[in-house]
């Protein structure tokens, strides 16, 4: 007869193991293990200024805007402000350069003496042909620190019936007048040849700001997504009330 075997011991089973190769368990923590596939943007740690950035938008975006900042927001699109920098660059000013180049040849008498189309630039300037009405079309930037400086100038245009727009970019009006920044320029004259391209600006510039009554709207107030969320729960709720109500 065959003798059955006993159960073998739980030490006896065991297989010695080597201090080098020790079975560690999976760290599944950034820097640990082999990760699995998810999306770990939300623990992104993002530099201090794009947190700054990041902030201060939705800051902007839930506080209340009045009227004559909100006005600002509102600026010519890529296409209309690409006709407008074209037509401007025409009539840059000159450099120091280029009008002693033209004081030497008119003394000469090689050019005619005629005074040159050139852009307006600088607030005092602006605001005397604004008030007098020679101010063909007024640019001003959109990026005015302190805005203080610009905020009455859409509503006196406004007053005096002259064109305006707004635009991006107080650097892309700095180049066109030979400086860093600009807060505003103003065509007062240009050639016969470009008469119909300054007509068709003008016209876009009163229909989107000297004849919108959107410009003067209040801005801001947006919600985050979880009050949006809440308010329209409790919308909800209140209807359902009111149907039972009703349906009673």
């Amino acid at each position: 007869m065959v003798k059955k075997q006993g159960k073998k011991s739980a030490s006896a089973s065991k297989e010695p193991t080597n201090p080098l190769y020790a079975k560690k368990e999976r760290n599944l923590r950034i820097g640990g293990s082999i990760q699995p596939k998810r999306d770990l943007y939300h623990y992104l740690r993002w530099p201090e200024y794009i947190q700054l950035q990041r902030k201060r938008s939705v800051l902007l975006s839930r506080l209340k805007v009045p009227p004559p900042i909100n006005q600002f927001r509102s600026t010519f699109d890529k296409a209309q402000a690409m006709a407008l920098f074209r037509l401007l660059a025409k009539y840059r000013p000159e450099s120091r350069a280029e009008k002693k180049k033209r004081l030497e040849a008119e003394a000469k008498g090689e050019g005619q003496k005629t005074k040159p189309f050139l852009l307006k630039y600088g607030l005092n300037q602006i605001t005397s042909l604004v008030e007098s009405k020679k101010a063909k079309l007024v640019v001003i930037a959109h990026d005015v620190d302190p805005i203080e400086l610009v905020l009455w100038l859409p509503q006196l245009c406004r007053t005096m019936d002259v064109p305006y727009c707004i635009v991006k970019g107080k650097s892309r009006l700095g180049t066109l007048t030979h400086k860093k920044t600009c807060t505003a320029v103003a065509l007062t004259e240009v050639r016969k040849e470009d008469v119909h391209d300054l007509e068709l600006i003008t016209k876009n510039a009163r229909s989107l700001f000297n004849e919108n009554p959107d410009v003067a709207k209040w801005g801001g107030g947006i919600l985050g997504v979880k009050s949006q969320q809440r308010i329209e729960r409790k919308e909800k709720l209140i209807a359902q009330e009111a149907a039972k109500k009703a349906g009673l």
